[in-house]
């Protein structure tokens, strides 16, 4: 948790355990007494959090946070009864997207995608600078896009998604091992860690070129624990975005790597808030 000026710079941060059982009454507690940590003189004016699933349109309730055991908990309702200050919730990897955005790797740019690359495989889209959430609030779940019709199973009902290709979970069921004892053993010469590596920048560069054309975005962001290997997967990515992608709808692409790591969703989270603020005052 941190507090944030308007300009993105963070006056003070903590950190603290998530309670286990992690029940929304616990957490929302925890998360409360981290804001009266953070802001003993109770100066803060507004509340953005990121919760790890999809939200409603309104930022208002988490709708499902499948690692929480969380179904529709009304976060906003909540913590603005606990504290008196108004508050609104992002999907996490929004969240993320939308601190690259604002001050990290996305910085120049308005419009953009982000892919994060960790035990799933979240997403942000980012449209004339604005977070863009859908209709109902849940757009942007870009790991689960379709790359092989009959692939292995999802935990969101598809089959052969992006994430079932790239994520760490889909790394460890197809080699046995961990993302980063691949990186590593790519760095010391091992021909097959730097085989695979090639060939998974092949696969996520499938899954970007369908996002390309319906979104052509000026840049695709990639973060998350298994882009720290971004070296030894670019290159591969790139040459496969090239020649999958026609130049009319790739035009300046630029692939980036993510500059914020761990600090991404808490920053995104605070530019939620202060657009909150901006558009309720």
């Amino acid at each position: 948790m941190g507090r944030f000026s308007p300009k993105g710079d963070c006056l003070n941060a903590v950190t603290w355990p998530t309670p286990q059982p992690p029940y929304p009454e616990a957490v929302l507690k925890a998360v409360v007494q981290g804001i009266q940590e953070l802001d003993p003189d109770d100066r803060a004016i507004a509340i953005g959090m990121g919760v790890p699933g999809p939200v409603d349109a309104a930022g208002r309730v988490a709708r499902r946070a499948i690692n929480l055991g969380w179904y529709d908990v009304h976060v906003s309702d909540t913590l603005e009864h606990l504290t008196a200050k108004p508050t609104i919730i992002g999907n996490d990897a929004n969240c993320a997207g939308l601190g690259e955005a604002w001050l990290g790797a996305g910085r120049q740019f308005q419009n953009l995608i982000l892919l994060t690359l960790g035990t799933g495989v979240g997403g942000a889209i980012i449209l004339n600078g604005e977070l863009f959430v859908g209709h109902d609030g849940t757009a942007g779940e870009l790991g689960l896009i379709t790359l092989d019709y009959n692939g292995a199973p999802c935990n969101s009902g598809n089959r052969g998604s992006l994430e079932q290709h790239v994520s760490a979970q889909a790394i460890r069921r197809r080699l046995g091992c961990e993302p980063h004892e691949l990186d590593q053993r790519a760095r010391q010469g091992d021909t097959e860690a730097i085989a695979f590596w090639q060939q998974y920048g092949r696969e996520l560069a499938a899954g970007i070129a369908s996002l390309v054309y319906v979104l052509t975005p000026e840049a695709v962001i990639i973060g998350g624990g298994i882009s720290a290997g971004s070296d030894l997967f670019f290159p591969s990515m790139i040459a496969e975005l090239e020649e999958r992608v026609l130049p009319t709808s790739r035009s300046n692409l630029q692939c980036l790597r993510a500059t914020l790591g761990n600090q991404a969703g808490m920053v995104g989270a605070a530019k939620l808030a202060w657009q909150f603020v901006k558009k309720q005052f």
